[in-house]
């Protein structure tokens, strides 16, 4: 039985797009939004069985005060967050504000869709993974935070990169090749092997990746150039 469900995110047409994917897996989404002043009431107005909850940064303070707004006004509502790799800090915040579950914004459709219908049962959606993940980061508090967007750079090559960051502007294999100056086939073979380095299914979630870890920020020099 498909939920109802309202997505948030920071990024309207990353929210566009999950629900799109959701409604064609048969669940009813009634509305999919970016985060704003009104988000929460959005979500109490439409009193959906589930809001996904997009954030960049779990840790910031206030990030989860629509979450406690959302749960004051419907308690009924599970509040499942899609997040980067959280901190400690990031997680015990969500479930402090009352949200049923995270998890992590590089996750695949059918991942979102099992803590969906978790959380709609009302049990804690949360994969293992994460919690050993905290709990090693809490039994090792001297160790530096996990720099994603670093890592993430570190794994590819200053073309993959730049590829990176033409697939996040929307071009096509057609409109890559052209920009870098390189064959169609060669810009498509780049294109599956940043694929593969992210650990992503497709060009949608490899633009989410960069987008929320601030790769593309971080690219500086390495981004976009012309042929030649």
């Amino acid at each position: 039985m498909g939920v109802r469900l309202v997505v948030v995110d920071d990024h309207r047409l990353l929210a566009e797009a999950l629900a799109s994917a959701l409604k064609l897996r048969g669940h009813r989404v009634v509305a999919a939004a970016a985060p704003a002043a009104g988000a929460a009431d959005l979500v109490i107005a439409r009193a959906p069985e589930v809001c996904l909850l997009g954030t960049a940064a779990p840790a910031e303070r206030g990030a989860f005060d629509p979450v406690v707004k959302i749960k004051r006004e419907r308690p009924q509502v599970a509040v499942v967050v899609l997040g980067p790799v959280p901190s400690p800090r990031g997680i015990a915040a969500a479930f402090a504000a009352g949200a049923s579950g995270y998890v992590r914004h590089d996750e695949r459709i059918e991942g979102v869709e099992r803590a969906m219908m978790k959380a709609r049962a009302g049990e804690a959606a949360v994969a293992p993974q994460l919690l050993q993940g905290a709990f090693g980061d809490l039994l090792n508090p001297a160790a530096q935070p996990d720099d994603e967007a670093q890592r993430l750079l570190e794994m590819l090559t200053p073309r993959e990169v730049e590829v990176l960051v033409r697939v996040a502007d929307g071009e096509d294999t057609r409109l890559i090749a052209a920009g870098m100056g390189i064959a169609p086939s060669t810009a498509r073979t780049h294109v599956q092997r940043v694929l593969m380095k992210l650990g992503v299914g497709s060009r949608l979630e490899a633009a989410a990746l960069a987008a929320r870890t601030g790769l593309l920020e971080r690219a500086g020099p390495r981004g976009k150039t012309g042929p030649g």
